[in-house]
């Protein structure tokens, strides 16, 4: 198992080079740069150069490629153009917001995926697993930044129930000592910042979740239809065991599989679908960094945001991988 897990790190080295090369690439092929994004396109030539100079853009792309690389390899992202801070320290303060959020989209499209699948199985061809079957088309069909806008605007302009921008209220004073606000409130013992926080989270979590949570939902029922018609399910009813027992141990636990491994692939959809939520509602992470970047062309934190997502897939679908021995006992890692 150990020497799996370091296959698997040390595999990620190539990928993050590759990765980088591109980037690097693509985003000096957009027309303009830093200095045009940060002076205007009414800056003089020789205020532009000068600036160019000062941030090194003059020199060759290769001499650029091979001046990142060994900054990176001495664990130094760079300098962000726009706020001329390390891109490591930025970096540190938006991760916390980001995996915050998409952990809790991830836990809301797991814990209503999964059984809203598995009961549509059950009753296949019933109302419940025809009302599922629309009402994940539908979770699929509506584009991110649409359904947070709705959210948004029925949940909290309309109704009022739940706040539409940002993390805490600006009011509320907490200390911020991992920057993961539900866990620093639950640090402070301040239930009403912990309740806060959480209302924050409501909506840019559903908004973030829905395409998974159908995703996972239809998998889940393909996957039970699968296991219901195996030979040992049949075994276990005839034997007489109690239906909860079969669709615990039986059903459920082989069918989960499949359904771990699509989880696993959506940490990739969460990541770039919060670019979209985040700028909707305000939340200071990852995704609105790079959004910001993107606008002003800071190219250090263009390819520190997309490195640090490409590690956060390849981490997850690496404890996805390690999670198939404790779900079927038959699987081994060398």
């Amino acid at each position: 198992m150990l020497r799996y897990i370091a296959r698997r790190l040390v595999s990620l080295v190539p990928v993050l080079i590759g990765l980088s090369l591109v980037v690097f690439a693509f985003v000096r092929a957009l027309p303009g740069g830093p200095a045009e994004a940060l002076l205007g396109e009414r800056a003089s030539p020789a205020s532009r150069a000068q600036l160019e100079r000062q941030l090194g853009l003059d020199q060759p792309l290769r001499v650029q490629y091979a001046r990142y690389l060994r900054t990176v390899a001495r664990g130094d992202l760079g300098v962000s153009v726009r706020s001329r801070r390390p891109v490591l320290d930025e970096l540190k303060e938006r991760f916390p917001a980001t995996v915050e959020l998409s952990l809790a989209a991830m836990l809301f499209a797991v814990a209503a995926g999964v059984p809203l699948g598995f009961a549509a199985a059950k009753r296949a061809g019933g109302l419940l697993d025809h009302s599922s079957l629309v009402a994940s088309l539908i979770g699929i069909s509506f584009p991110v930044f649409f359904l947070a806008l709705m959210l948004k605007y029925v949940f909290a302009v309309r109704l009022g129930w739940l706040p539409s921008l940002g993390r805490l209220d600006v009011t509320r004073s907490l200390a911020h000592p991992t920057s993961f606000y539900l866990l620093d409130a639950v640090l402070a013992g301040d239930l009403a910042a912990f309740a806060d926080a959480l209302r924050h989270l409501v909506l840019p979590a559903v908004a973030l979740g829905t395409i998974p949570l159908a995703i996972v939902a239809r998998i889940t029922r393909a996957a039970t239809l699968d296991v219901l018609g195996e030979d040992y399910v049949r075994a276990a009813r005839a034997k007489g065991l109690p239906s909860l027992v079969v669709d615990r141990y039986h059903i459920l636990a082989n069918a989960l599989l499949p359904v771990v491994t699509v989880i696993g692939l959506q940490a990739g959809l969460l990541l770039t679908g919060a670019v979209l939520t985040e700028t909707v509602f305000a939340w200071p992470g990852i995704g609105s960094w790079i959004l910001d970047a993107i606008r002003f062309r800071d190219y250090a934190v263009l390819q520190a945001g997309i490195l640090f997502f490409v590690v956060v897939v390849v981490l997850v679908n690496l404890l996805v991988d390690l999670s198939y021995a404790f779900l079927n006992p038959r699987i081994r890692y060398r």
